[in-house]
C-alpha cells in the first residue's frame, strides 16, 4: 500500500518526536546549568530512593488516570490544562527538594498519563479497549534508555520491542482476569519493565530541581519540560499507532526508517 502524503507527513513528525533531544539536554539548555552539578547534591541512596517512587507513582497513576478515563476518539487533546497542573505540582516539589518527590512524583505522573490518554483519544485511540491503555503507560519508556541501552537499543521501535513480551502477556491476563488480584501481577511485572526507563528521567529532573540556583519557580519550569516531553512522546506513539491501523506494522516501520 502506497503511503498517502499526509500520512507521509505525519510519520515525520512522529519520528522527529520521538527521535528528538532528551530531557536532560532540554534541562541543561533551559537553564544553562549542567545537570551533573545536581547528581552531585543528591544523597547516597537517591538511585534506590528514586526506582522506588517511579515504580510506586506509574502504578497509582495507571489505576488512577488511565483505567478510568472513557472514550472520546477524535477529541481533542487539552495539553495546556494538564501543563499548567503539572507545573504547580512542580513548584512544590522544587520547594521542598527531594523529601517531596514521594508525594509530588505519583501526582504528577497521574497528570501526566491523563494527558498521555488525551492524546490517544484525539489520535483514534478507544480508550476502553487494553490495549489503548496498555499503549498510553508505555510511553513512559520512551524518549530515554534504560541503563543496559546502548544508542541503537534506544531506538523508538527498539523501545517496543524490548517491551512487547510483557505488553502481549499483560493484554491477555487484564482481558481474562481483569484487575483482580490475579491478573494484577502481570501488570505489575509491566510496570516495573517501564519504570526502569522512566526512573532515568526522573533522576534527571530530581537532579535539576536539586540545584540551588533553580528553586521552586525553576521547579515549576522543569515539570513544565517534563510534561511537553512526554506529550511529544505520546503524540509521537500515538500518530505511529493510528498509522499502523491503516498500513499494518511492517509497513510502517519500514516506512520510518526510511523517512
Amino acid at each position: 500500500m502506497t503511503f498517502q502524503q499526509t500520512d507521509l507527513n505525519d510519520l515525520k513528525k512522529a519520528k522527529m518526536l520521538l527521535e528528538n533531544t532528551g530531557i536532560a539536554t532540554k534541562i541543561t539548555n533551559l537553564f544553562g546549568i549542567p545537570i551533573e552539578k545536581g547528581f552531585e547534591l543528591l544523597p547516597d541512596n537517591w538511585n534506590r530512593k528514586i526506582g522506588e517512587v517511579t515504580q510506586a507513582a506509574l502504578s497509582k497513576a495507571a489505576h488512577a488516570a488511565v483505567f478510568t478515563m472513557k472514550d472520546a476518539p477524535g477529541e481533542e487533546a487539552s495539553n495546556i490544562w494538564h501543563k499548567i497542573a503539572v507545573a504547580m505540582t512542580g513548584g512544590i516539589g522544587g520547594f521542598f527538594g527531594l523529601p517531596a518527590l514521594a508525594v509530588e512524583l505519583p501526582i504528577s505522573t497521574t497528570i501526566m498519563l491523563r494527558s498521555i490518554a488525551d492524546i490517544a483519544r484525539s489520535e483514534g485511540e478507544t480508550i476502553s479497549m487494553i490495549a489503548s491503555k496498555i499503549a498510553c503507560i508505555e510511553v513512559f519508556a520512551l524518549g530515554g534508555p534504560s541503563k543496559s541501552d546502548n544508542a541503537y537499543e534506544s531506538g523508538y521501535f527498539a523501545v517496543r520491542a524490548a517491551l512487547a513480551g510483557s505488553v502481549k502477556k499483560t493484554a491477555e491476563y487484564i482481558a481474562e482476569k481483569g484487575l483482580t488480584e490475579e491478573g494484577a501481577p502481570a501488570l505489575v511485572r509491566l510496570i516495573i519493565q517501564i519504570a526502569d526507563r522512566f526512573s532515568i528521567q526522573v533522576s534527571e529532573k530530581t537532579a535539576a530541581q536539586a540545584i540551588p540556583a533553580i528553586g521552586a519557580a525553576g521547579g515549576a519550569l522543569i515539570n513544565t519540560l517534563f510534561i511537553d516531553h512526554f506529550q511529544d512522546m505520546a503524540r509521537g506513539h500515538f500518530i505511529v499507532r493510528r498509522l499502523e491501523r491503516k498500513y499494518g506494522k511492517k509497513i510502517v516501520k519500514a516506512k520510518y526508517e526510511t523517512v
